[in-house]
């Protein structure tokens, strides 16, 4: 049947109307999307702000760590090659959302289980933390993690006061820096500010308080290594 030329009219005119508010919508969209890429970062508008006091809060023993790392972790292991045989026992840690880890020397990164599962709650906790404080994204930084045999070793002919029974033989430690983060670069193009380095070693030092006063680690605060020494209590 065919159409009656008013029909067909008003079909051009729906389509065209159509077309119209798609295009409208798109400019739209587009010119939101080019001044947010263009404004100025993101600001932190940081409250809440306090440092722990770490030398009182953080000053779990070695030989406490010890114990405990003896009680929960793995038999100390030789070399990679040797770790890598243990992936029953082990958990291989990369860079993610959370966290990245350094261009390691002296350790390897694997963590037991629990440990890397604290790891990884230590870094949601700080994002979190530093959302409710008004603050950026960034991610933590891990400078040590498993030390074989032979990385205990290689550390001992360099620093004769390195200890040859450390908590990182273990896989249940692993440190975390104070000073250095990795700053999340930007949201949907838009660039963020930089958040002070202090305010990030603050968010830090209150969410391992929190886990520590929960009893799910003991902490050392290593100022002449500018990191965190932590190790998993379970």
């Amino acid at each position: 049947m065919k159409l009656k030329r008013c029909h067909i009219r008003l079909l051009v005119f729906l389509a065209t109307a159509v077309l119209l508010t798609v295009s409208v919508r798109s400019l739209v969209h587009s010119v939101k999307d080019w001044k947010w890429k263009h404004a100025e970062p993101i600001v932190n508008h940081p409250v809440r702000i306090w440092d722990v006091k770490f030398a009182k809060e953080f000053n779990d023993l070695n030989e406490t760590q010890l114990a405990m790392a003896q009680a929960v972790g793995v038999p100390p292991v030789e070399d990679r090659e040797a770790a890598e045989r243990m992936k029953k026992l082990l958990v291989e840690i990369k860079d993610n959302d959370l966290y990245c880890v350094d261009s390691l020397t002296h350790s390897i990164p694997f963590l037991i289980p629990s440990a890397a599962e604290l790891l990884d709650r230590i870094g949601r906790n700080f994002q979190d933390s530093l959302a409710s404080k008004g603050l950026n994204p960034n991610k933590l930084f891990v400078t040590s993690v498993l030390r074989t045999e032979a990385d205990v070793r290689a550390l001992r002919k360099g620093n004769i006061n390195a200890s040859e029974n450390s908590t990182h033989r273990y896989g249940t430690t692993f440190d975390l820096s104070y000073w250095r983060y990795v700053k999340v670069p930007e949201l949907r193009g838009r660039a963020y500010e930089d958040v002070p380095p202090e305010y990030l070693r603050a968010t830090l030092s209150q969410v391992l308080k929190d886990l520590h006063d929960q009893g799910a680690c003991y902490v050392k605060y290593e100022k002449k290594q500018n990191c965190f020494h932590i190790t998993v209590r379970k």
